[in-house]
């Protein structure tokens, strides 16, 4: 159990944050709010947190949070992917060529790749031990700001109202906080894409002989591209478990939900002709385990925080990213470790100062982070084998230092300064 004894922890600060929403944006927040001595209150909708979902990343800009908050690393090791490397194969199955990361492991730090629900339980169980209030079954219906802009707020539907010098809106793209800080109600756009995906024992993938190899030496990670469709693959923990999505075109609308059940048949027809490898693995995926996602965009906001400075977006309410971006939870922790790090820079006194210099700091890196995952879905579903045959490694994927080397925590704080003093100046 953590302590207020182990857990390293600044003096209380007097500045009060309120955050809705305990994903991976939310828990990073409260997590290194607290951490700044800051007082948390974290909002969850979900009155029980289950374990769900399937394969996540982190990269190592974002991992390397896991190791300053005590257990958290050590909770994980046995819950990630351990493969070093990627193999490419052109969708009936032809090899193409091995993406190897054990150099950037070296130089930058590990990933973490794992099951999405095991790893968020790790998080808040994190949360918990270090004493921060997290409130489930919280179903927040309105964010306000105080009209001298004192403080922000909101209301639950239980009819609830709590403020503080902060509110941070982490609940996704449709986040209430949105109408706020925006003025108007939005509603997310199709991308034209879908994502089916799957994570389920392995059992059956070992016992198949077009299959097996793909676990008998524990992890692994292979990947098929065709036309418009690419097809990932990863068993994990010692090849007991698989993991597998498939991107696909997609021409339906964007209603109230974008989440669906999947069916075994559609997404056959999607991989008709594959690699009898992807098509033994859909087959034997059972069908509960299975889900559809509608992958959707947000036009890049104008602003993250409100006109009173007093409630910011963070993660996907902020930003939603593509899968192939590999980013969206990375740059959700980073919203978060940044903002926290802001505060404690800027003190009670100057909180809407703070937002403001943590939007300047976020805005540019984030968008251009964005923008990667748009590039490499192009980059295998528009693929040139003609070009590839001669140049394999530019299926791979873009490892960039100016993204993965990098420390949130500690660019908010040399940045901080300079950034004021721009604002200030342009005021």
């Amino acid at each position: 159990m953590m302590t207020t004894t182990t857990f390293p922890r600044l003096p209380p600060s007097g500045i009060s944050v309120i955050i809705v929403g305990a994903g991976f944006a939310g828990l990073t927040a409260a997590i290194e709010c607290h951490r700044k001595g800051h007082s948390v209150v974290l909002l969850e909708k979900a009155a029980e947190l289950r374990p769900l979902g399937d394969i996540i990343s982190f990269g190592q800009n974002s991992s390397r949070f896991f190791d300053k908050w005590p257990g958290v690393r050590e909770a994980l090791e046995p819950l990630v992917h351990k493969s070093e490397a990627v193999n490419f194969f052109s969708w009936d199955g032809r090899f193409v060529t091995t993406q190897s990361f054990a150099e950037e492991h070296r130089a930058w730090g590990s990933r973490v790749n794992g099951h999405r629900g095991e790893i968020h339980a790790a998080v808040l169980r994190h949360a918990l031990d270090c004493g921060i209030n997290v409130r489930l079954g919280r179903n927040v219906v309105r964010y306000f700001e105080e009209e001298d802009g004192s403080l922000a707020g909101v209301e639950t539907d239980d009819g609830e109202r709590l403020t503080a010098d902060v509110v941070l809106a982490a609940e996704g793209v449709r986040s209430r906080g949105r109408q706020l800080v925006l003025g108007f109600d939005d509603r997310p756009q199709p991308s034209g894409y879908a994502v089916y995906r799957a994570w389920f024992p392995a059992d059956e993938v070992r016992k198949n002989e077009k299959t097996r190899h793909l676990v008998e030496h524990g992890d692994s990670h292979n990947g098929w591209i065709g036309q418009d469709v690419h097809f990932l693959a990863a068993a994990i923990k010692d090849g007991r478990e698989m993991s597998w999505v498939c991107t696909h075109k997609d021409e339906g609308g964007i209603e109230e939900s974008w989440q669906f059940p999947g069916r075994i048949d559609d997404v056959l027809k999607v991989v008709k002709g594959w690699d009898p490898v992807v098509v033994e693995l859909v087959k034997m995926t059972p069908p509960e385990r299975l889900f559809d996602y509608k992958l959707v965009f947000r036009d890049p906001l104008p602003t993250f925080i409100s006109p009173k400075a007093r409630t910011a977006l963070i993660g996907d309410a902020a930003h939603p990213f593509l899968p192939t971006s590999i980013q969206g939870a990375s740059q959700a922790m980073e919203d978060g470790v940044a903002l926290a790090a802001c505060l404690d820079r800027a003190g009670k006194g100057r909180v809407q100062e703070a937002l403001r210099v943590w939007e300047r700091i976020r805005y540019e890196r984030v968008h251009k982070i964005q923008l990667t995952g748009i590039t490499t879905r192009e980059q295998w579903h528009k693929a040139d084998w003609d070009a590839i045959s001669k140049n394999p490694e530019s299926l791979h994927l873009k490892r960039e230092a100016w993204i993965l080397n990098f420390d949130a925590e500690a660019d908010a704080y040399a940045s901080y300064d300079a950034v004021r003093d721009e604002l200030e100046k342009n005021d």
